[in-house]
């Protein structure tokens, strides 16, 4: 698999970094910290990789590799984990949406009722109503074994019709309006990596902490987020969390872009303040951790050269984005981040 053969690359080139970071359980503070920056206006510094709640820690089968994926995350410096109540939830449409147990935010949570105080936390809600999405948040508090998120999201916000179903009466801001004022949530943000041009309307609406976007090589090809969006974000004082970065994978081709080093050092350069990924595997996330330690930004040349390597394959590489062509069928509804 691609993925596997850029993490074998990774290893030749960066096995002496990563074994740097090798500490044992309950040692964090002697790894040495990943940088920083702020996450937006919330006064949280973040380090530069976070950890998204997905991969591994989405799926009932990887309880002992999840559990051991985010104790090893914080352990090494990692202060911002990312989940969803959709996260790894049956998928059964006939059932309310609050009654599925999202399995990511159940791993999690066993973490976080020891160690709730070493990270900031974030989740989403997918409901558009306020009701349903207070009732989500209620079973999120329960599962992460919290009783209050740093950071509650509006979950993969993809279309017009979206934002004015949210923003009308009884629509789901009134529930983060209500969260925040009850401090069940101490921020509140908006995530989405299907069309910036949506986005760009939810945040000149309201005046959200943070937001979560898809930001890769491929990014500027097709309905780019950083070419708008992003700047908008920063002007606004937004936090910025980069997420898609090897888009699943898809990103990574023998003649294209090939490493996670390259996938990774793209969207760090530009100007967010953190990025998350889902992990498989403890080395995996050591490894992702050594290339935040150790990165560096690019040079203009270097990010065009690694945007052009993606031309051939843009359709892959953004498969997550809406499709422009007039008619086309919708491409994708799943709520799927890091």
């Amino acid at each position: 698999m691609a993925d596997d053969l850029t993490r074998r690359e990774f290893v030749k080139l960066g096995v002496t970094g990563a074994a740097a970071l090798a500490v044992g359980p309950g040692l964090a503070a002697a790894a040495p910290p990943m940088p920083e920056r702020p996450l937006g206006r919330t006064g949280h510094m973040v380090r530069l990789f976070s950890l998204g709640g997905q991969a591994s820690i989405e799926q009932p089968d990887k309880h002992d590799v999840s559990i051991a994926i985010i104790n090893r995350a914080i352990d090494l410096g990692v202060n911002y984990i990312d989940t969803a109540a959709a996260y790894g939830r049956a998928r059964t449409p006939d059932t309310p949406r609050w009654e599925l147990n999202g399995i990511s935010q159940t791993y999690i949570g066993e973490v976080m009722a020891t160690r709730r105080k070493e990270v900031f936390l974030a989740s989403k809600t997918d409901d558009r109503t306020r009701d349903g999405s207070l009732k989500l948040l209620e079973q999120s508090l329960k599962l992460l074994k919290t009783d209050h998120l740093d950071l509650w999201q509006l979950h993969n916000v993809m279309r017009d019709e979206q934002v004015e179903q949210i923003f009308a009466k009884d629509g789901a801001i009134e529930a983060l309006l209500k969260a925040r004022d009850q401090k069940m949530v101490r921020f509140l943000g908006i995530t989405g990596h299907y069309d910036p041009a949506v986005l760009i309307k939810a945040i000149e609406r309201f005046d959200f902490d943070a937001i979560l976007m898809a930001l890769n090589p491929a990014d500027p090809h097709r309905l780019p987020f950083q070419t708008e969006l992003l700047p908008l974000a920063k002007k606004k004082g937004l936090g910025v969390i980069g997420m898609k970065i090897p888009a699943r994978d898809r990103l990574f081709r023998a003649d294209g872009v090939s490493t996670m080093k390259d996938a990774m050092s793209y969207t760090l350069t530009l100007p967010v303040d953190t990025v998350i990924i889902g992990c498989k595997t403890v080395e995996q996330l050591e490894e992702n951790i050594a290339l935040a330690k150790n990165f560096t930004p690019l040079p203009k040349a270097e990010m065009a050269r690694l945007e052009g390597l993606t031309t051939g394959y843009v359709a892959e590489a953004q498969w997550f984005k809406r499709n422009p062509v007039a008619g086309a069928p919708v491409e994708n509804d799943q709520n799927t981040e890091d």
